[in-house]
């Protein structure tokens, strides 16, 4: 195989670790309080994060660094998984899948507001058809109202975009995978605490189900599928493993279907399929980035910084 048949095989692998979040969310949550488990899986892999960036030796960021770093953990490391969580104990995950194919589109925006660049006429076009689509599917599966889940939903998204277009730009300076190591370390006493009082007063009684779900999004979502996809784009290219995540939606309803027994319908299919394609056609013209900017992929995930879009 050549190196980007290898990049899009690592790259493929990321994705489906990435599209398994929501489903993964919802087991958790089903019996654990979702703010420990927005927290619990940031604390869980900031342990071989830690190790990781002790044995490779990485340098201390610096104190501007470490303030921008902050961004990245209040958007990316607890409100997004909190939301997430809070969001999985009302709408299903494929609906969920649905809401959160706005993030690539909700990420390019919060980077050119911070960079301080003038998107083109295309972007703008396709950012406000992607996000009507969402809406017009939202306000249908809620009977012509925005339910409280999609209120979070819409929420991880706007905390998700901001944090990833941060860690976009820091990327550049330490590094994808060390970016999401060191805001995983610099999270991990802020969230101790919390984590200490939500075990006291609401137990830690779960079903084998609900901690199988909490184990793979801290080894998996918040960890070892962030190595897979950086892998990826680092033997494949940016431009063409990015593209790849157009596809996360569709993995997302797939695990829904298969791990939930969720019902598969056609609308959420339709809806992520179009929304895809206006991220896919916002990002056709040349330039639509600034030169060299690196922008997160998620969900899930935590706080993954690269790709030229950002996506849970």
């Amino acid at each position: 195989m050549t190196s980007q048949q290898k990049g899009l095989c690592f790259g493929l692998a990321g994705v489906m670790a990435f599209g398994l979040t929501l489903p993964a969310t919802r087991l958790a949550v089903a019996s654990l309080d979702p703010f420990f488990v927005g927290l619990g899986r940031a604390a869980v892999a900031a342990l071989p994060a830690a190790l990781l960036l002790f044995l490779t030796k990485q340098p201390v960021p610096s104190g501007d660094q470490l303030r921008r770093l902050a961004i990245v953990v209040a958007g990316v490391i607890i409100g997004f998984p909190v939301s997430i969580g809070w969001a999985m104990q009302r709408v299903d995950a494929s609906h969920g899948g649905v809401v959160l194919g706005l993030l690539p589109l909700a990420t390019a925006c919060a980077a050119f507001l911070r960079a301080g660049e003038r998107p083109t006429r295309r972007f703008w076009i396709c950012s406000i058809a992607g996000s009507a689509t969402v809406v017009a599917f939202a306000l249908s599966a809620g009977s012509g109202s925005l339910s409280p889940g999609d209120g979070a939903l819409l929420a991880a998204v706007a905390f998700a975009a901001l944090g990833y277009a941060e860690g976009g730009r820091l990327s550049r300076e330490l590094g994808g995978w060390q970016v999401m190591c060191w805001t995983l370390v610099l999270a991990f006493p802020l969230i101790l605490g919390p984590l200490v009082w939500l075990a006291v007063h609401h137990g830690l009684h779960a079903t084998a189900s609900s901690w199988a779900g909490f184990a793979y999004l801290s080894l998996v979502s918040s960890f070892l599928g962030m190595f897979a996809w950086y892998h990826g784009l680092a033997l494949g290219g940016v431009a063409r493993v990015g593209q790849l995540q157009l596809l996360q939606p569709f993995f997302t309803f797939l695990f829904a279907v298969l791990v939930l027994g969720e019902r598969f319908g056609w609308p959420p299919v339709v809806c992520a399929a179009l929304v895809a394609g206006f991220i896919a056609l916002g990002r056709a013209r040349p330039g639509a980035l600034p030169s060299g900017t690196t922008l997160p992929s998620s969900p899930g995930p935590t706080a993954s910084c690269a790709g030229r879009s950002g996506s849970t």
